[in-house]
């Protein structure tokens, strides 16, 4: 057999659905060995995650993000599934991002973890909260155009 060379996209939809979402920012990410194999078999749960941004000595923090145990590694090797990792960006972004921060009703929010290079990646975006009727707009707009779609298909 082949080795499976895509590398997975993991996503963060329940952010895109309770937040709009501003700008976003690349950042690394510093993880152990065995936090990158389960990445890459897509063990990993962005839902419960938020990004912490600090100014005064330059630096981000991914909190609550689970990643699963890798259990080919061992029990001496093994990483703590929700620990704080740091994040790697230009000193200027994390300004900008701390000062994002900084705004009422905002927050940084993990987006989604990619490989790039055989660097684990993870796209973070300035987000303001939605309110419920807000939300329940947003479905019925996609609601909406995914019937008109069906529609449209349904002519040709």
């Amino acid at each position: 057999m082949t080795k499976d060379t895509r590398e997975p996209e993991i996503e963060n939809r329940k952010a895109r659905h309770d937040f709009v979402i501003g700008e976003t920012y690349e950042c690394g990410m510093v993880l152990r060995g065995s936090e990158v194999k389960s990445i890459r078999k897509g063990q990993i749960s962005l839902a419960e995650g938020w990004v912490m941004a600090r100014a005064a000595p330059p630096q981000l923090e991914l909190h609550g993000v689970h990643v699963a145990e890798y259990p080919p590694a061992g029990k001496d090797r093994q990483h703590e599934p929700l620990r704080t990792r740091r994040l790697l960006a230009h000193k200027s972004e994390i300004k900008k991002l701390a000062f994002a921060m900084k705004a009422k009703g905002s927050s940084l929010v993990p987006l989604k973890v990619y490989f790039k290079n055989g660097v684990a990646k993870l796209l973070v975006g300035v987000a303001v909260g939605r309110k419920k009727a807000d939300k329940r707009a947003a479905i019925r707009e996609k609601e909406m155009k995914r019937d008109m779609d069906r529609d449209a298909g349904r002519r040709r």
